[in-house]
């Protein structure tokens, strides 16, 4: 019987998984697959390691109306075809750790407790995190569950970069920049170790671009600063997120147009960024197609955001060698690369277009003051090998 370990990324409207087996210096995948569009139009598709289609499946809206109910179907599909394979672990993606936890942790019902205390600081993703934990801790108690955080790559940032313009009882309080899509950047840090050595240990600005997006200025691969603050509403906008916002307007909000925290909360989550300023959609690829000059300004806007991020960051960082794009819009996207990127051509940033246009790992032209690249993320693989490592079953390099 061969040893495996399950990694679950789970959301409000999804559960991404994968199983990887274990025994050598790296974890390796053996399948992976997601239960999305859950409570709307739910559908479970499942490949193998090499990408071949296992499973593709849709559900009825009320055969799947929220998450437990799709966490049960995923945990009943994978004990019929987990084979001869035995589930020693399970690392989860959890976006907070907030001022307890700089590094994976173990499950216990200390840590849930404590876990569940930070939901208010992350609304939209905290809850379906911890969701998967409590089903598996019913259901196999026995099984070793790791909690894996996003904002644990940005602990240790330097004061300024982490402090709050608020009064120190509010920040001793646990109100500061915590910064998110930690186990995304680290992912990637690491990576550049491998095929950018050159640049690794240098000034690095990733644009963690997707429907969640953030900026992090590296220094010798370490997190200095990034574009998300105390929760994950901060930063440039994003598909549904406003990003960054005058406080003021959310006193304005509540004292002359009538609305209430909750009402205020949920359109500044889910009815912002690309969504609301488009009034068309929040994914890149619809707006990019339209001809509405309401999707051009929306793309406009996100671009200079996303620039202006960049320029910032770079002064935390005393300059810039290289910026790196990366998740579904900085991977996918070759003109949102090019637009960001002319915005940043007074500091010497120049394109490769052919390079860009042909999704090229590096895509900046001779002379360009900086690299620029693209390097596909996978928080799932970094998750898969802090269970390992937590375990005692990783080999000392397996994340060098």
């Amino acid at each position: 019987m061969s040893d495996v370990i399950l990694v679950v990324n789970a959301g409000s409207s999804s559960i991404k998984f994968k199983l990887y087996g274990v025994g050598g210096v790296e974890p390796i995948p053996l399948l992976g697959g997601a239960m999305s569009g859950i409570g709307s139009a739910p559908a479970l598709t499942v490949t193998d390691g090499g990408g071949a289609a296992l499973e593709n499946r849709r559900f009825a809206a009320d055969d799947v109306p929220d998450a437990a109910a799709a966490q049960h179907h995923v945990a009943d599909w994978l004990l019929r075809h987990a084979g001869d394979r035995s589930i020693v672990a399970v690392g989860h993606r959890v976006v907070h750790g907030g001022p307890a936890y700089a590094e994976p942790m173990l499950v216990d019902d200390a840590v849930l407790r404590t876990l569940e205390s930070f939901i208010s600081l992350a609304p939209l993703h905290q809850l379906g995190n911890l969701h998967p934990i409590r089903v598996l801790r019913r259901r196999r108690p026995d099984l070793p569950q790791v909690a894996c955080f996003d904002t644990a790559f940005h602990r240790g940032h330097p004061e300024l970069s982490e402090r709050l313009p608020l009064p120190r009882s509010v920040h001793d309080a646990g109100v500061r920049r915590y910064g998110f899509h930690g186990l995304s950047y680290e992912y990637v840090a690491g990576r550049l170790r491998e095929i950018a050595p050159e640049i690794a240990g240098g000034r690095v600005v990733i644009a963690h671009l997707g429907s969640g997006a953030s900026l992090c200025a590296l220094q010798d691969g370490r997190s200095q600063e990034t574009t998300m603050g105390f929760t994950a509403l901060d930063g440039v906008p994003m598909g549904t997120r406003c990003g960054a916002l005058d406080p003021g307007v959310v006193l304005h909000l509540i004292e002359h147009e009538g609305m209430n925290p909750a009402e205020v909360g949920q359109m500044l989550y889910h009815r912002s960024g690309l969504l609301g300023l488009s009034g068309l959609s929040s994914d890149v690829r619809t707006l990019l197609a339209s001809e509405r000059p309401e999707a051009a300004m929306a793309i406009a806007f996100f671009c200079r955001r996303v620039a202006q991020a960049t320029a910032a960051l770079a002064v935390t960082l005393g300059g810039l060698d290289a910026v790196v794009f990366t998740a579904g819009i900085g991977e996918n996207a070759p003109e949102i690369r090019q637009r960001t990127i002319a915005a940043l051509g007074w500091a010497g940033l120049q394109l490769d277009h052919d390079a860009n246009r042909a999704g090229a790992a590096r895509i900046d032209a001779p002379g360009s003051r900086a690299q620029i690249r693209v390097v596909p993320t996978d928080e799932e693989l970094m998750i898969a090998r802090h269970t390992l490592r937590l375990l005692g079953r990783a080999a000392p390099d397996a994340t060098a």
